[in-house]
């Protein structure tokens, strides 16, 4: 039976002292996914929420539909699950592009699209009474959340989505399809959800949406307006900015740039260094306008990171050799590069008949080659903060053995070893929490350490 998801079920589960059915959320993607999934989690009264999928009758799927291929590893896992005889709840970016024939083939027991996430409880009581249903977000493209999440769990920094949607409309992407356009958080809501995170512990936050830097035009106001409120509130140590437009970073928001609660890293999406790259993924950042921006952002001692993508059609090798030596020109300490996939639905899904493909080993040595170049710069940017001599303010996330691993305000991980990670008493220690996830969540300056090939090391 199909029906809308608009009124709450009449039936109840049948004792309020019975066990609580137990959900499993299985989130892939990006880190808006995981702030969903937290959405959800933060909604469920009648349910017990549980970080094992063995545990659980009833998962939730919050897919991701960036690529084909994250199409079809969220199927094997659906597959998988319903053999298992999971209830499957389908969710996230997947619902517009396969959760119609998913429910049609019942592998899934409900769909339920963006705009409807926060009525999981609703929708997880009638699944328990055998009604199907199958809400998506046909009517909803201007749908924002109002949950605020009191803790985040399973991390010690904790994600705060402040906007949904994209205007963009480069050629590789269907995520504006999916999420629909470009809208923000009232800044009132955002504040509310970080004082409610710290006082749950969280003293780093992360900006995330699905376009960041996209904040507030729908609001007549500006992302730096967001930031210099979130500056203001006391206990919040942190705050890490999601991915920005070359073209967002105007001059209020260089204004900005030198607060201490700002993390020292920006991520810059470029996708690519070469503007006939750039032109054909319908982009509007230029190599050299990119240039003139990292090396202003590198001049405040920023780490900047950024998107790359490998063998889009059109990339020649010609293209592909002046992409590399423009790529050693930018000071890029991170990156986050993958292959290009196609995406059924996209622009640049039809340029194959125009462009050759590219050889599956030519892209993997593509890959392989800008991965150890930017490398290379991340060893260089950490060996020059060494020799500083400026200590490093490292939030620690988790802890394996005698050993503390976290992220310093460069985004930068490192290891410090050390035979009492339980003690308090360090005068390196800024401040101490305990996280929602109960990881080891502790804040350390760390003045002597060594800049190692695969990230920082240090002994204390």
């Amino acid at each position: 039976m199909v029906s809308d998801p608009v009124s709450d079920p009449a039936s109840e589960l049948a004792s309020d002292l019975a066990p609580k059915p137990k959900v499993f959320f299985k989130t892939f993607g990006c880190r808006t996914n995981l702030y969903d999934t937290q959405v959800m989690r933060e909604n469920l009264k009648d349910f017990e929420h549980t970080q094992e999928e063995s545990e659980a009758q009833i998962i939730v799927v919050n897919s991701c539909t960036v690529t084909n291929g994250a199409d079809s590893g969220v199927r094997s896992f659906v597959r998988r699950a319903k053999a298992q005889g999971k209830q499957i709840i389908f969710s996230g970016c997947g619902v517009k592009t396969q959760g119609k024939a998913l429910f049609e083939k019942n592998l899934v027991q409900s769909v339920i699209g963006h705009s409807h996430k926060e009525r999981i409880n609703a929708l997880l009581l009638r699944a328990q009474n055998g009604e199907r249903v199958f809400a998506d977000d046909a009517l909803e493209s201007k749908h924002i959340d109002s949950t605020i999440i009191t803790e985040f769990v399973g991390k010690s920094r904790a994600f705060i989505k402040i906007q949904e949607g994209c205007d963009f409309a480069c050629s590789y992407c269907i995520i504006p399809s999916v999420r629909g356009g470009a809208r923000s958080f009232p800044l009132s809501h955002i504040i509310t959800q970080a004082r409610k995170l710290i006082d749950s512990g969280v003293c780093e936050v992360v900006l995330t949406g699905t376009n960041v830097g996209s904040y507030g035009k729908d609001l007549g106001i500006s992302m730096p307006t967001l930031l210099r409120a979130l500056f203001e509130i006391e206990g919040l140590e942190r705050v890490r900015i999601g991915s920005l437009e070359p073209s967002q970073l105007d001059s209020e928001f260089f204004e900005i740039l030198s607060h201490p609660k700002l993390e020292r890293h920006l991520h810059i999406a470029l996708q690519h260094a070469h503007d006939e790259m750039l032109s054909i993924m319908n982009r509007a950042n230029r190599v050299e306008s990119d240039f003139a921006l990292l090396e202003r952002l590198a001049n405040l001692g920023y780490a900047i990171g950024t998107d790359f993508i490998v063998a889009h059609p059109g990339e020649t090798q010609e293209i592909w050799e002046k992409a590399m030596q423009n790529v050693a020109r930018l000071p890029l300490t991170h990156i986050h590069p993958f292959i290009y996939s196609v995406r059924d639905g996209t622009p640049s899904a039809k340029m194959h008949a125009k462009y050759p493909r590219i050889n599956g080993v030519v892209a993997k040595e593509r890959l392989h080659a800008l991965n150890t170049l930017i490398a290379q710069k991340n060893l260089e940017f950490r060996e020059r903060q060494l020799q500083s001599g400026a200590p490093l303010k490292v939030l620690i996330e988790k802890r394996l053995g005698n050993c503390l691993i976290g992220l310093d305000e460069f985004f930068n991980k490192i290891i410090i070893e050390s035979s009492e990670v339980e003690s308090k008493s360090d005068s390196r220690i800024l401040d101490s929490a305990t996280s929602a996830s109960q990881n080891l969540s502790k804040w350390l300056l760390i003045d002597k350490y060594e800049a190692k090939e695969e990230c920082n090391h240090a002994y204390i």
